[in-house]
């Protein structure tokens, strides 16, 4: 009998702040370390990448990605969907342009993408749609300022996203009420921008919602088509506030990422 081949270890592009442009680039890093480790956990090989990465290097990780991770960030320049500064705040065009180009190179090579925060803003965004510039009932406290604000996520069991969450849970998702088939966790929320069904890109199917000030706006994202995107609004790396299905999906991304790059070049 053949051997089996060892499993392969995927490497994941992982776009994060540059630290030392920030106010506290000690706190940045640590931030920055939280993606790392969930990429690590599940099998995979982080590399991260920043406005300050050299473009040689940039260019080498990004051609070589088995994986994209978008992170959370500063908000997205209103001008990449055609709207003037409502709300926004923060931009940094540098980690616009940065993200874009990273979304590009794998939406070239349909390589598995996992949006974060400003990263779930950015698929949607990238991929042709907009945002609510100023949802601040979301916007909960600064990361180690305390306890993370929560809410519920409403879930679509059947998507690629909840079939990932429920493998992350020994017993699956479960209903929450024995009157209601609606499927919930509850997440933390650290952000002020957000995604609305007439806002969601043509080629993106929402598969979780939340309630806001604004009305029900979208929370989860994934691909209509078989390039493994999927994108939330909470921060799953941050473990202490997050339900343990999130497992589930980090490992989805890794394995998505593993098999690309077991994957003959064509």
């Amino acid at each position: 009998m053949p051997a089996q081949p060892e499993a392969t270890t995927p490497l994941i592009a992982v776009i994060v702040a540059d630290a030392a442009a920030t106010r506290d680039p000690a706190l940045t890093l640590r931030k920055s370390e939280l993606y790392a480790d969930g990429v690590r956990r599940h099998g995979g090989k982080p590399a991260l990448i920043s406005v300050a990465t050299p473009p040689a290097e940039r260019d080498r990780i990004l051609g070589d990605m088995d994986g994209l991770l978008l992170s959370g960030g500063p908000d997205i320049d209103p001008a990449f969907y055609r709207e003037a500064v409502t709300g926004a705040i923060e931009i940094d065009a540098a980690r616009d342009t940065l993200d874009q180009l990273a979304w590009h190179e794998a939406e070239r090579r349909s390589v598995p993408v996992f949006g974060i925060c400003r990263g779930f803003q950015a698929v949607n965004v990238f991929s042709g749609g907009s945002l609510l510039q100023d949802v601040p009932d979301h916007a909960g406290i600064p990361y180690g300022a305390g306890p993370a604000h929560t809410h519920n996520l409403e879930i679509d069991g059947e998507s690629r996203f909840g079939r990932a969450l429920a493998a992350g849970s020994e017993e699956g998702l479960a209903t929450t009420d024995e009157d209601d088939a609606t499927v919930e966790l509850t997440v933390n929320t650290f952000h002020h921008q957000a995604v609305d069904h007439t806002r969601l890109a043509p080629g993106l199917r929402a598969v979780g919602w939340a309630a806001s000030h604004e009305g029900r706006i979208v929370e989860a994202l994934e691909s209509r088509d078989d390039h493994w995107v999927v994108a939330v609004q909470c921060h799953p790396e941050r473990t202490d506030s997050t339900p343990d299905e999130f497992q589930g999906v980090w490992e989805a991304f890794v394995r998505a990422a593993r098999e690309t790059s077991a994957a003959p070049e064509g």
